[in-house]
């Protein structure tokens, strides 16, 4: 059996973007089926949309503390903005940087920095990365149990 940081990087591995690979490895164990968790993650990949912005790897992290320890009410957010403000920290510090067009050094908002990227391998050799390290940050959030 593989850890969740194993499958998220297997499934990034599958051509799913950074922040299905992050979420989707995580949400089953919280109740929620791989097919939403897919579809709920798609819309942030290359940094949201595509726009070169947060980084998909981070916003599955995000997705998945909010799933671990967010609230379903009108208070009581305190919490999970402290756990998610710490994630940020740490991948921060990792990485030097949340964004996506930093992290790769390629302006994906753009069809010349798309193909940059392409070409320059950082989909294959960067990305994987990102998302392991998501997963691993993210992990030490976690309750032992789940």
């Amino acid at each position: 059996m593989s850890t969740p940081v194993e499958s998220a990087v297997a499934i990034f591995n599958q051509s799913f973007n950074c922040s299905q690979a992050v979420f989707s490895a995580y949400a089953e164990q919280f109740g929620l089926d791989m097919e939403t968790a897919l579809k709920l993650a798609s819309p942030f990949g290359g940094g949201v949309a595509r726009r070169g912005e947060m980084c998909g790897a981070v916003t599955g992290a995000l997705l998945v503390l909010g799933l671990a320890c967010g609230t379903d009410k009108p208070a009581g957010k305190d919490e999970i903005y402290r756990h998610a403000q710490e994630f940020m920290r740490l991948f921060e510090e990792k990485h030097g940087s949340l964004l996506c067009r930093d992290l790769i050094d390629c302006n994906i908002s753009t069809p010349e920095g798309w193909q940059k990227a392409r070409e320059t391998g950082k989909f294959t050799t960067t990305c994987p990365l990102l998302v392991r390290d998501a997963a691993e940050i993210v992990q030490t959030f976690l309750k032992p149990h789940e």
